[in-house]
């Protein structure tokens, strides 16, 4: 991709966030509004902070791209890059981050074009553990640098991820998944949710209200890279999902495509 060592930035970019986040230390200067988000949430100080610093770093890219991000909205870097697009969602589980909750991430995905199945490196740095999650398109997922061989989820599905986990959401959807999972986890984070899909850890994810691509780009890639199921019921298919900031659908992801079928079902019709 244009020469340019992404993962490199990538990392760089999140020990940029990290920074950022030492002069925030607590919700008294994390959670104070500053503005709305393009991507239609607040925009909380953390927020801006962390996308900031991101923006930062991206700006010292050699050559032209278009970013999408969840604060900013989308944004020609030089010439535009020809078709390169990254998209970034600086703190992926912001109420977690601003709450010092240690289950927030910084997802970042470079792509050659427009679209989903256009992601060519997805990066998820997980600020809680510090593991660094990364796929290449092709070339397989990797955890702390290290090949991703952990065994794969479970197609009994043991433990489902909840995510966009507003009460009432919850009260809508959890007596549908009687029979299909034995137990729920809420963690906050889908972009973590979906790399812990990828590790084995949890065997079922779901967003419960639509995503957008800042949150599922990156992520998604180390799923598909392990050869896991994931789509988007409301909007399919999921390779042709444009890469910005509208929330089309609701997703769901597990080990094979029949589990995401009955999944999308349980869910029901969107409101």
């Amino acid at each position: 991709m244009t020469g340019v060592d992404w993962l490199e930035v990538c990392r760089d970019a999140a020990e940029s966030v990290e920074r950022a986040l030492a002069e925030l230390p607590t919700r008294v200067e994390r959670e104070p509004r500053v503005g709305d988000g393009e991507g239609g949430d607040e925009t909380t100080a953390i927020d801006a902070a962390a996308e900031a610093a991101v923006v930062a770093r991206l700006e010292q890219v050699p050559t032209g791209f278009t970013l999408v991000s969840e604060e900013l909205g989308t944004r020609a870097f030089g010439d535009g890059g020809d078709g390169l697009t990254v998209v970034c969602d600086p703190i992926d589980g912001s109420l977690n981050a601003k709450r010092g909750v240690p289950f927030f991430s910084l997802a970042l995905a470079v792509a050659s074009g427009p679209r989903m199945e256009d992601v060519e490196l997805g990066f998820v740095h997980d600020f809680g553990t510090g593991e660094e999650w990364t796929a290449r398109r092709g070339e397989g997922a990797s955890l702390n640098g290290s090949p991703l061989e952990a065994p794969p989820p479970k197609e009994r599905v043991e433990i489902l991820s909840l995510e966009a986990t507003r009460t009432d959401l919850v009260a809508e959807h959890a007596a549908a998944m009687i029979g299909f999972a034995v137990r729920t986890r809420v963690m906050g984070s889908l972009a973590l949710s979906l790399c812990h899909l990828a590790a084995g850890r949890v065997d079922a994810v779901v967003s419960l209200k639509p995503a957008r691509s800042v949150d599922i780009a990156a992520a998604q890639l180390l799923v598909r890279e392990r050869a896991l199921a994931i789509d988007l019921p409301d909007d399919p298919p999921f390779a042709a999902a444009p890469l910005d900031l509208s929330a089309r659908s609701r997703v769901v992801a597990a080990a094979t495509p029949e589990l995401c079928a009955e999944l999308a079902a349980r869910l029901g019709p969107p409101r």
